[in-house]
């Protein structure tokens, strides 16, 4: 319904417009159900059969300012015919209980010219004056910006079924877009059912009746009728977000202990663990600080289990002389990091990848580690299962660097069937032969065996300190020397055994490669498939292995004439010139390949977007003709 029309008048029933994607977003005040209104969408849309990607809008505070750009809150939806792989660019529409959380999506480019917002009509009769008047002029300026507002009154009829309509209206308005979207009410529901299972029979029943009050609102005076394809999908699918994909890698893995201390936007790794891992016979332990998870970590990692720990970059640098130590001691381990902005505290609930020369290189010394980076939520499954395996068999720690992005947007993956391949053998508690050293390196690969302490004769000295094959203290330095070669020649090993990256376009070369991490590959992908569809000759190449790098990139690079790393943390302009800095993966290529290698970065805190990146691949190849 247009700003110019009352409830009363209501509209001609149009046909549905059939579209091949559209982004939703659902935007409150914090504490209004604006992101388990999205989520309900999302999983909804994905048992329909279509592709979704969401991502969360949480604002910094826990309790911030209503009615403040600042604590807006909420989550943006893209469904798709085919399989969606980003959060795409700007939204189609928007649903929003204030016209002040809206200005926080204009600030960061969320929306566009024609974007339908669905606004809530309560404020133009607030008893407060001045909230009238920043209703109406808000309002003239979203005008201004050509969107379409269409005034609905979700505060008055979510009023109509329960009293408070702050613990209510989400779900009003989720029964709104079913009934735009023609979306099944039957699997929305469930969902609801599901949702509140843990409350009373009482809340349920209120927030069905919410559901379809909704939707027939919707259906008797909006204008607005949607439909996207579903495709069914050719195995069946789980609908996940990257942090509950972690969890579910985990106990697929084998791993039987998580120590971790809270820390967003990692905490709900171990929310799912926590509830899970008991019925499996196996152990959360939350510690009292960083130091403490890591440094219980890597006792059970010396006892004979391969431990995970999970945090976020400011856990990361309170937990590297720990990491450093089990390097040194040769333990298994593997590190979960959810990346989030910094420095410090940095943006505790948005999306950077700003944390990965400090994986790197953030230990004393020279501290050699596997480093691995997911890019869609099947790969946050899968490789918790390869760290583990690759931990153990390296003796080493093996650092997984997620990101908020993947953490809390959600998107369907098939689902798992487990394989007795994926767990970790039994401890081998067979007598240890006394003749072998407990790190006794392989010349050619860096790799010893893995005593246990409760093996017969499997005692032995674990120690900070350098050492030599029996793990006693040792400062001489042909000792030390070969001791920092074994750890060096395990990542030599690996590289070894990797396969060079699969390019994404011309395999044999062109005017362009974008190469990424992370995160970003979807919308890097994307952005490469337009700018070829319109005969621009671009690809793409998605590093997973950060350390040791994958193989063959010379070869590959060698095939383009230009390279631009497109990346999630800072970069000076070229402006610069000199004294310019270079994004973080950029850096170390350049290092490792000795390339012209150029970058594309931006650090907004929310997540990279094709049509962003197909300009700045535009403007590269523009500057470099």
């Amino acid at each position: 319904m247009s700003e110019n029309q009352s409830i009363a008048d209501k509209p001609a029933m149009p046909e549905r417009k059939i579209v091949s994607q559209h982004i939703i977003e659902f935007v409150s005040d914090a504490g209004e159900g604006a992101q388990t209104a999205g989520q309900c969408l999302g999983t909804i849309s994905a048992k329909m059969g279509n592709g979704i990607w969401t991502v969360e809008i949480i604002p910094a505070e826990v309790e911030p300012p209503r009615r403040s750009r600042a604590g807006a809150s909420g989550n943006r939806v893209r469904i798709g015919s085919k399989t969606v792989t980003n959060a795409g660019d700007q939204a189609d529409l928007v649903v929003a209980f204030n016209e002040q959380v809206l200005y926080s999506r204009f600030d960061v480019g969320a929306l566009r010219e024609g974007t339908i917002i669905l606004l809530d009509n309560v404020w133009q009769s607030s008893d407060d004056p001045n909230i009238q008047k920043e209703f109406e002029d808000a309002c003239a300026d979203f005008r201004n910006r050509k969107a379409d507002i269409r005034f609905v009154p979700f505060e008055a009829e979510t009023k109509k079924i329960i009293r408070d309509p702050r613990h209510g209206k989400n779900v009003w308005a989720l029964g709104l877009i079913c009934a735009i979207y023609d979306r099944d009410i039957k699997l929305a529901e469930n969902e609801i059912t599901r949702k509140f299972a843990k409350k009373s029979q009482e809340i349920v029943d209120a927030n069905l009746r919410l559901l379809h009050a909704g939707y027939d609102w919707a259906m008797q005076n909006m204008d607005l009728r949607f439909s996207i394809p579903a495709h069914s999908a050719p195995v069946p699918q789980i609908v996940v977000n990257g942090n509950i994909a972690l969890a579910l890698g985990i106990m697929a893995s084998g791993i039987e202990v998580c120590s971790m201390y809270p820390i967003t936007p990692a905490t709900s790794i171990s929310h799912y663990l926590a509830e899970a891992f008991p019925k499996m016979g196996c152990v959360v332990h939350q510690a009292e600080d960083e130091i403490a998870a890591i440094g219980f970590a890597i006792g059970a990692s010396f006892a004979g289990k391969t431990p995970v720990t999970i945090t976020s970059g400011p856990g990361l640098a309170l937990k590297n002389e720990f990491m450093a130590l089990a390097i040194m001691a040769e333990l298994p381990l593997v590190v979960v990091i959810v990346q989030r902005g910094g420095p410090s505290t940095g943006l505790p609930t948005r999306v950077e990848q700003g944390d990965l020369l400090s994986a790197l290189y953030a230990q004393p010394g020279d501290a050699p580690k596997i480093v691995m980076a997911p890019s869609t939520h099947e790969e946050c499954f899968r490789f918790v299962i390869t760290a583990r395996k690759l931990a153990e068999t390296f003796r080493t720690p093996v650092i997984i660097l997620s990101d908020a992005n993947l953490a809390t947007g959600q998107q369907p993956i098939p689902r798992p069937s487990p394989k007795a391949s994926w767990f970790a053998p039994p401890i081998d508690l067979s007598d240890w032969d006394e003749s072998v050293p407990p790190f006794e390196w392989d010349p050619e690969t860096g790799l010893s065996q893995r005593p246990i302490p409760g093996q017969k004769n499997g005692n032995y000295v674990v120690t900070g300190l350098a050492h030599d094959q029996a793990g006693h203290v040792a400062y001489e330095s042909s000792i030390n020397e070969k001791a920092l070669q074994a750890r060096s020649r395990k990542l030599a090993t690996l590289q070894h055994a990797l396969k060079s990256p699969q390019i994404h376009g011309d395999p044999n070369g062109g005017d362009l490669l974008v190469v990424g991490w992370g995160s970003p590959r979807g919308a890097i992908e994307e952005a490469v498939d337009t700018l070829r569809a319109q005969g621009i000759n671009v690809s793409s190449v998605t590093l997973k292995f950060l350390s040791p790098l994958e193989p063959g990139l010379k070869e590959i690079f060698s095939k383009f004439k230009h390279i631009l790393c497109v990346e999630m943390n800072y970069s000076d302009p070229k402006e610069f010139n000199d004294a310019r800095r270079y994004s973080q993966l950029c850096t170390i290529l350049r290092s490792h390949t000795l390339c012209d290698i150029d970058c594309w970065s931006h650090v907004r805190g929310i997540p990279l977007t094709p049509k962003d990146i197909e300009k700045a691949i535009l403007d590269h190849i523009n500057c470099s003709c």
